[in-house]
């Protein structure tokens, strides 16, 4: 494999890592970019959607390179955008090789969550809480909403393992967190109905999607911030349909 194949490797194997992990579009076209720009290339074009990534370069002998990929699974962990713009840092001031590059790329890619699953769980369920005391500024439904919003996790995840649609799988853990609250409720542990569901539901909120949404419309990638939003906003769908779901066993 030559220079030019090992660069157009090198860039997307980089943008695919950010746009999987949660970066915004502007930033994955610029890293890429800058990579190939730095391995000597010119006439370099970028293209990214959500699912996609396009790249296209000419080489020092005047060959036209073009591949795309598909982006098929995204997460939300920006300790890895960061480690993969430091990778893009040290090789566009030359400090490594393309070898050591793809190698760095590869560790972060197998490297495990920085934190471990019970404490994003545990977060979780404090996060809920501590928003479901600022909206309804009861102390006592606080450990009620805690719980909630550590089941609407656990469940999101376990069933995020077995369902492909990610949308279904946030709906059934709105269904989930709701229905724990509502067995809470009729238990007697809850003085606030409203505050409690919101607590529970927290944790599903897309804010990183809404966030880079609004952060790609703002640098002009208007397709990518569409599609961003369009995502945050089905989320948000299947969160008020799980919720609805689970209060009509309650009020019905």
């Amino acid at each position: 494999m030559g220079i030019p194949e090992k660069t157009m490797s090198l860039c997307l194997t980089s943008g695919k890592l950010l746009l999987r992990y949660g970066a915004e579009t502007y930033r994955v076209e610029e890293t890429m970019y800058r990579m190939a720009k730095a391995a000597g290339m010119h006439n370099i074009n970028t293209f990214v959607t959500l699912t996609g990534i396009f790249l296209s370069f000419r080489t020092e002998e005047e060959q036209d390179l073009m591949q795309m990929i598909r982006v098929r699974e995204r997460y939300q962990d920006l300790s890895k955008v960061t480690a993969v713009n430091q990778v893009s840092r040290e090789f566009t001031h030359s400090i490594l090789s393309i070898e050591e590059a793809v190698d760095k790329l590869a560790d972060i890619k197998k490297a495990s969550m920085n934190y471990p699953v019970w404490l994003i769980n545990l977060a979780s369920g404090i996060g809920g809480a501590a928003f479901s005391y600022l909206i309804g500024d009861s102390f006592i439904d606080i450990f009620p909403a805690f719980i909630g919003g550590l089941i609407t996790t656990l469940t999101l995840v376990l069933y995020q393992k077995f369902l492909n649609v990610k949308f279904f799988a946030e709906f059934l853990a709105a269904v989930s967190g709701v229905l724990a609250a509502v067995g809470l409720e009729t238990g007697g542990l809850v003085q606030n109905m409203d505050q409690v569901v919101i607590g529970t539901l927290i944790p599903l909120v897309p804010g990183v999607p809404l966030t880079n949404s609004v952060r790609d419309l703002m640098s002009g990638d208007l397709m990518a911030g569409v599609a961003r939003g369009a995502e945050a906003a089905v989320t948000s769908l299947s969160i008020a349909a799980g919720t609805v779901v689970s209060l009509s066993v309650l009020y019905f």
